[in-house]
């Protein structure tokens, strides 16, 4: 008899205990609950004034359409999955078997698509500090042409005889770049070879008139033409013909006035030298 209600007693006294510890844990996983509710609406209130924020920053320096869209579903995605990381800490998950698995997939897709994301990288960095813009003339990677598109990835070129020239963003961006359309005015180089013997004025005077005759020769102060000695050659002696013109105006100034400088250095009768070599005998 005296077993029976002792058995009956440690039943009593186990059903009592259980009963607390399962109130005591729905107590602390409702706690949990509740707070990780609070930090999903907090944390979700955060998130949409940072990326509110975020895009008027970008708005602001007129961000590419393309890199804009990126940025802002690449910020969405990175701020709820530290929100989720968040909660399934307050819910008393364990996070560092999720912080490892996504660190280690992210180690393993880096190491695959890193020629790619060195692109990618390179199209963030042309695309936010813009050093050409869609239109621009460049020169850059052994390449010369005029900027079609600048994707995330590479950047699109069209040269002056209608080729087009794909270029990976990840060297675009780390070389070096020449940029012919951020200035207004170029100056226009052309070497003008004549004869040994030659009055360097009278050939100076014909250059400065087929100038003169060229409205899209710049004239104003400091723009003026010059036309320097520059070397004496093996056959001739060197001027360089200097005129500055509007960049839109390179090409055309630099071509009609090269076959100026000719026919008129002909018709003047002004000897221009082709390369020669004087051979003197001796008996």
């Amino acid at each position: 008899m005296e077993n029976i209600d002792f058995f009956q007693n440690m039943h009593e006294v186990l059903s009592e205990n259980a009963l607390k510890t399962m109130m005591s844990y729905c107590l602390t996983f409702g706690k949990n609950i509740l707070a990780a509710i609070v930090i999903y609406l907090v944390g979700k209130f955060i998130i949409s004034k940072i990326i509110k924020l975020v895009r008027k920053l970008m708005q602001k320096r007129t961000i590419e359409p393309s890199l804009y869209s990126f940025l802002d579903s690449l910020l969405s995605i990175c701020l709820y999955f530290v929100l989720i990381i968040a909660i399934v800490g307050v819910l008393g998950i364990e996070t560092s078997s999720f912080v490892a698995l996504f660190a280690s997939a992210g180690v393993a897709v880096g190491l695959a698509l890193s020629g790619t994301l060195q692109n990618f990288a390179g199209g963030v960095m042309i695309l936010l500090f813009r050093p050409f813009r869609v239109g621009d003339f460049i020169e850059a990677q052994g390449y010369s042409g005029t900027v079609k598109q600048i994707q995330i990835f590479s950047t699109v070129l069209t040269t002056v005889d209608n080729q087009t020239i794909i270029i990976p963003n990840g060297g675009l961006s780390t070389g070096s770049i020449k940029n012919y359309s951020t200035q207004p005015n170029r100056r226009v180089d052309i070497n003008v070879e004549v004869a040994y013997g030659t009055n360097t004025e009278d050939v100076r005077k014909i250059l400065f008139d087929i100038c003169s005759k060229d409205s899209r020769i710049l004239t104003a102060d400091g723009l003026a033409p010059s036309a320097p000695m520059v070397s004496m050659g093996a056959s001739s002696i060197v001027l360089q013909l200097r005129a500055w013109t509007e960049s839109a105006n390179y090409w055309g100034v630099m071509g009609d006035t090269t076959e100026a400088i000719y026919n008129r250095l002909t018709a003047a009768g002004i000897e221009i030298p082709f390369q020669q070599i004087d051979v003197h005998m001796k008996n």
